[in-house]
């Protein structure tokens, strides 16, 4: 997501960058390229008028044009402005006496009941105890969906059937809660296709019979428009407390994501990264910001490097590293801790100065580490312990076993051995000169 806008706002900004000299005319210029990405992008048109005038009339101060950097100001000005429209800054999820209500709000297809899911999965992770329930009586097939994903995640889930009423379910699911001890009930509730006003009336008596602490707008934000006008009426209707953005893997042009904070005046709380039920994210807008403009997010990457590395086996591996003990078992294992980062892509662009024009030109093929897991998987224990083993009769063999060719097979045993290398000098370094992105 956000791809096409990125590419041209750090082309923009770039350009304005390379003046020697900035003035009116250029600002001009850029401020008028700056917004027909925006509105390309189908950020709401309101969102953008605001945007671009707040950043033009601060460009224009004569303490920007005359500084010694001024496209550097420039960049930090769209900077400052794009966390402005995502929210200043991230707000968190709230708590009060347990049992804590959580009512996900949206509409049908929004992604409510999978991100019901996800959002147990993450408050486990917080050290909470939560309990799931479906209020959709209209669904087909809704209620279990939600009984299948805690079950998948053994997550504990209040039964229900679509011949009971949803503001009976809601108040029945929280008393059991309060008598079992969890302290979160998360209520997933009906959606629409539209907007509906027997659906609002519904979600009201809901609420005040819950009283919940969060009202959660869950908004695909590959719908554009339409999640920012839904958005709208829910807030209208509920108040809402916060946004939880669907789809962010996707690659829509981010519009929407760009617009429901401004047009709700409600944070985004939080972000869905992938389909797997554990890729729920905390919301940071400097963070996104950063990486719209191709500055990265480093502190996002090193908080999934911390989550998907062990302690222990992170020390085992540097220990076998000083002894040049890696072998190619070693090397599959590292593979497969990459992977719980996420998309290759994805980490890449986490990187600074990884903008969108270099992404497209690096053809990642995500497909890879499967190839050269299958490879690794192929070989004996006595070959992933002693590459040396590994001659012509083998590697054919191995090529033949993991459904790929010779020439793939001796492009990882190059690849290895390079890597062999390079991590034995890095293990010879001094460890005060090494920065690691994971607990040692």
């Amino acid at each position: 997501m956000f791809d096409q806008l990125s590419e041209k706002l750090q082309r923009t900004l770039k350009n304005l960058r390379g003046e020697g000299n900035l003035t009116e005319k250029h600002i001009e210029e850029g401020m008028r390229e700056i917004r027909i990405a925006l509105l390309e992008a189908d950020v709401n048109f309101k969102v953008v008028k605001a945007f671009i005038d707040s950043v033009k009339g601060k460009c224009l101060n004569q303490e920007v044009l005359n500084s010694l950097t001024p496209g550097q100001q420039v960049v930090k000005i769209v900077r400052d402005e794009l966390i402005h429209i995502l929210g200043d800054q991230n707000a968190a999820l709230t708590y009060s006496d347990p049992p804590t209500v959580y009512m996900m709000v949206g509409l049908q297809g929004s992604g409510k009941t999978t991100t019901t899911g996800k959002l147990a999965i993450w408050l486990r992770k917080q050290g909470r105890s939560p309990y799931v329930v479906s209020t959709d009586v209209y669904r087909p097939a809704a209620m279990d969906q939600l009984a299948i994903l805690a079950k998948q995640s053994q997550i504990p889930f209040f039964p229900s059937t679509p011949d009971q009423e949803p503001v009976s379910i809601a108040r029945k699911a929280l008393y059991e809660a309060k008598n079992t001890g969890y302290n979160v009930l998360i209520i997933d509730t009906a959606g629409r296709l539209h907007l509906d006003e027997e659906l609002m009336e519904e979600l009201r008596k809901m609420k005040q019979e819950v009283h919940p602490r969060e009202i959660l707008f869950v908004a695909d934000s590959m719908t554009g428009q339409d999640a920012v006008r839904s958005a709208e009426a829910f807030n209208n209707a509920l108040d809402i407390t916060g946004i939880v953005l669907t789809k962010m893997d996707g690659d829509a042009k981010g519009g929407a994501a760009l617009s429901v904070r401004m047009v709700t005046q409600k944070p985004i709380k939080l972000v869905g990264t992938g389909e797997k039920l554990g890729e729920l994210e905390v919301f940071y807008p400097d963070r996104l910001a950063s990486r719209i403009l191709g500055m990265g997010d480093v502190l996002s990457l090193i908080e999934k490097a911390e989550e998907a590395y062990d302690q222990k086996e992170a020390e085992k591996l540097e220990k076998k590293l000083r002894r040049a003990q890696f072998t190619l078992e070693d090397f599959r294992d590292q593979l497969r801790q990459l992977k719980k980062l996420g998309p290759i892509s994805q980490i890449l662009g986490m990187l600074p100065g990884i903008n969108a024009a270099a992404m497209k030109n690096m053809n990642v093929d995500e497909k890879a580490l499967v190839r050269i897991e299958a490879i690794i998987d192929s070989m004996t224990p006595r070959e992933r312990a002693n590459h040396s083993l590994i001659n012509g009769s083998r590697r054919k063999r191995i090529a033949k076993g993991s459904g790929t060719t010779v020439e793939e097979v001796n492009k990882l045993l190059k690849q290895f051995l390079t890597a062999q290398k390079m991590l034995k000098q890095v293990a010879n370094m001094d460890p005060r000169k090494m920065r690691f992105p994971f607990p040692r």
